[in-house]
């Protein structure tokens, strides 16, 4: 046994790696973009709700009976009109790119002005048409930020609702207003006692508020003529009348303003701003009053504020637009690639269970199963067993020992069971052990298969019979999961059922098998040496090998029959890592092979077919996946909740028929897809940080450390395939070395298997273990950990 370093003493981290700082740091403000976006979109549940007339004791007669203008600045409590023949015309809820133009258009024809009450979130989208106002000659007033009910709102909040707008329109337009209207107001006889409070609050902040005479109720689409009679004043009597510039489709309010103003201009009435109509009013009562000035000039202050607000607004927007697009894309994906799954997998099911479907003449040549072994002893024994127990012919069994410390080859000596051979080398990778066993095997046909995995007892005959067609150089069998009892389990158990029954036929189809399973695959010599074997540039051996094969123009198929059973991971933190690895390692892999890109011949079609499906549909599809959870929530707080629901119930009702599909071919049960939804709270979310976490190693060239996942053992499982008891043999004096195999060392699959030096296991300094380096894929062979 190799000694093992000495550690030093055990350093307690203050502050959080930065990897997890980073992403952390990422998710907050991720989290407070959403929120902020919410917030102008005015999609909290406190908006949108009107509220009834209350109690009015406590507001001034002079207020309920008085003018339009209402003033509480500096402690007063007045109220003001427009002079006699003067109409004051208001728009709210704008800027709108769509109708606020052409309300100005209108204006401007008939050279009159008005004053427009803006919401702040549209200031900060519209900036330029806000200042399209003023420069117009009009006036601007707030109508606040997210056109929330006031009433319903804490204090801190409705002044931020004002200050926003006023900061926004500084920066769009470089004016100040001293105007303001509340959203859901009405007429100075309908302030209660609550908005009484809420119209001095406004007065104490220095703004006038602002109500109407008149309301268009325009908002409900009457039609153009009653739109037309309701802005109408009675007589002569002078008006601030109500209009609305966005909030749905204004075309009415346009043509009854094309009517409205030259007829009200035939019967003797001037069209001002607020602001112009209250001073003249000041002006006709002559008080000692100084007059309003129209659009001052904001503050310095105000301006660096208000761009603040809209870069804050315009990223905020950006992102939901980004999420959104992001959710399209997501779901033609999935909904594109169910649609091929489900069209070529089922016709591959097809064909396979027609009567006369073969691969061929029956196979019966000699098959050589390769078993690499790091510290299984929970299962080898159970392994092996159903390997030397099957109804194949011939089966040659060889355990390669990869420097295991816990008697994993003692235990497969001591069964003495007839074909089995162990062959013991230094710990050297999983790549280097695959090597050696490959090189030691006396047959031509290789079977290779986890230490940890348990055969049927014809999964080798099933597997081999593809080796009937000569242009097949690798099989894919069928992987189970056999613990799938525990929920973390059962769900791995979901995905290789839809994962090998379907996306396996599917990649058959097109001729681009991107793995064959470590746990049960099956090869031909000749292919592995035309391909230099099991090569230890990544950690997905299994993938680069298969895709190896693929661009040496060989078949790479499924055999469904040929079933595995496997120990899957139990628990999150065991699944985490497995599933790491193997994201990490295929990302390699996938690298490793872009030339395939421009290849001609086989390597080419792989290269232009096989490397962009696994790309889209195995990295970048489930590393877009998350916009689906994060629409679900940000629906769910802020928008509508049944087309929300109904939206999500759909995707789980697309993946629930997808299953169904895939377990109906592989003939399994339905029951346990009642887990299926509760996959969507946990699995998911954790295969999402898998992903993003092995493409951020990659792209920054971290490197990954193996690691051995706890093994209980398949006992139940094994004793169901009612395999083999051997006798019990004593354990052997000697090792068997690995020059006792028949076939020479200089083999050309076994040149860089013995040739090259292994590593012990207990001495492998972190930074030898694979590096991502620039691109993925480099770096040196890792440790093999099972």
């Amino acid at each position: 046994m190799s000694p093992v370093r000495p550690r030093g003493p055990v350093r307690r981290r203050l502050l959080p790696k930065p990897r997890v700082l980073i992403g952390s740091l990422l998710l907050v403000l991720f989290v407070g973009v959403l929120v902020v976006q919410a917030y102008i979109n005015s999609e909290f549940k406190a908006d949108h709700v009107e509220t009834e007339v209350g109690d009015q004791d406590g507001v001034p007669l002079a207020i309920r009976g008085g003018g339009p203008i209402i003033n509480t600045t500096g402690g007063q409590e007045s109220s003001s009109r427009m002079p006699e023949h003067t109409i004051a015309l208001t728009f709210d809820d704008g800027p709108d790119p769509t109708w606020t133009p052409k309300i100005l258009d209108v204006l401007k024809e008939n050279d009159a002005h008005g004053t427009f009450f803006v919401v702040g979130s549209e200031v900060a989208r519209h900036p330029a048409l806000t200042k399209k106002i003023t420069d117009g000659g009009n006036e601007l007033g707030l109508h606040t930020f997210t056109h929330p009910n006031l009433q319903l709102l804490a204090p801190w909040r409705r002044t931020l609702e004002l200050s926003q707008t006023q900061v926004a329109i500084a920066r769009a337009t470089g004016v100040h207003t001293n105007l303001a209207r509340f959203p859901y107001s009405s007429k100075a006889n309908a302030i209660d006692d609550t908005n009484w409070k809420l119209v001095k609050d406004a007065g104490q902040e220095g703004y006038l508020v602002v109500v109407n005479d008149l309301d268009s109720e325009d908002w409900q689409l009457p039609g153009v003529a009653q739109i037309e009679r309701n802005a109408t004043p009675a007589g002569d009597t002078s008006a601030v009348v109500l209009f609305h510039d966005a909030g749905g489709d204004r075309a009415q309010t346009v043509a009854a303003l094309r009517r409205f103003i030259p007829k009200m201009k035939e019967r003797g009435y001037r069209f001002t701003t607020v602001t112009e109509g209250l001073n003249q009013s000041i002006a006709v009562s002559k008080k000692a009053v100084p007059a309003l000035p129209e659009n001052p000039e904001a503050p310095t202050a105000d301006v660096w504020r208000g761009s603040a607000v809209i870069w804050t607004v315009r990223a905020a927007d950006g992102m939901l637009w980004l999420i959104a697009g992001l959710f399209l894309v997501v779901g033609f994906l999935t909904i594109g690639r169910t649609l091929l799954l489900l069209l070529l997998a089922t016709r591959h099911a097809r064909q396979r269970r027609k009567p006369d479907w073969s691969w061929g003449p029956p196979v019966t040549d000699p098959v050589s199963v390769i078993v690499p072994a790091y510290n299984e002893k929970e299962g080898i024994e159970a392994a092996v067993r159903s390997l030397a127990g099957g109804d194949y012919p011939t089966i040659e069994v060889v355990v390669v020992d990869d420097g295991s410390t816990d008697g994993t080859a003692a235990i497969v000596e001591r069964m003495g069971m007839p074909g089995v051979r162990v062959v013991r080398v230094p710990n050297g990778g999983k790549s280097n052990a695959l090597n050696t066993g490959i090189a030691l095997a006396k047959h031509d046909l290789i079977v290779t298969v986890d230490g940890d995995t348990i055969f049927e007892k014809d999964s080798i005959r099933n597997l081999v019979q593809a080796f009937a067609d000569p242009t097949v150089g690798a099989v894919a069998g069928n992987v189970k999961v056999g613990n799938r009892e525990k929920m973390v389990a059962a769900w791995q158990h979901i995905e290789y059922v839809i994962g090998f029954n379907l996306d396996r036929r599917l990649y058959e189809v097109l001729n681009c098998m991107p793995t064959v399973p470590g746990a049960i695959g099956a090869f031909r010599r000749e292919a592995l040496a035309q391909v230099g074997g099991i090569s230890d540039e990544t950690l997905a051996e299994d993938t680069d090998v298969t895709m190896a094969l693929c661009r040496a123009g060989w078949r790479v198929v499924y055999e469904e029959r040929a079933k595995a059973w496997t120990e899957a991971p139990t628990t999150l933190e065991q699944l985490y890592r497995q599933r790491y690895r193997w994201s990490y390692g295929t990302m390699q892999a996938m690298w490793k092979h872009r030339r395939a890109l421009r290849d001609s011949g086989p390597s080419g079609r792989f290269g232009r077919v096989g490397l962009p499906f696994l790309a889209l549909f195995g990295v970048a599809l489930p590393m877009l996946a998350p916009v689906v959870d994060i629409m679900l929530l940000y629906g769910l707080v802020f928008w509508e909740l049944q087309e929300t629901l109904i939206a999500w119930f759909g995707m789980l009702m697309l993946q629930l028929f997808t299953a169904a599909v895939a377990f109906r071919f592989d003939r399994e049960s339905m029951v346990p897809l009642w887990r299926l939804p509760l996959q969507q709270f946990a699995y998911r979310q954790l295969m999402y940080l898998v992903l993003m976490q092995s493409f951020t190693t990659a792209m920054t060239g971290g490197r990954l450390r193996w690691h051995k996942l706890h093994r209980a053992g398949l006992v139940q499982r094994s004793e169901m395939l009612d395999m083999p008891q051997a006798p019990v043999a004593p354990p052997l004096d000697t090792v068997p070395s690995t020059h006792d195999a028949a076939r020479p060392l200089d083999h050309p699959a076994a040149g860089r298997a013995v040739a090259r030096p292994a590593v012990p296991s207990q001495t492998r300094d972190p930074e030898d273990l694979p590096s991502a380096g620039s691109p993925p894929g480099g770096g040196s062979g890792p440790v093999y950990t099972g």
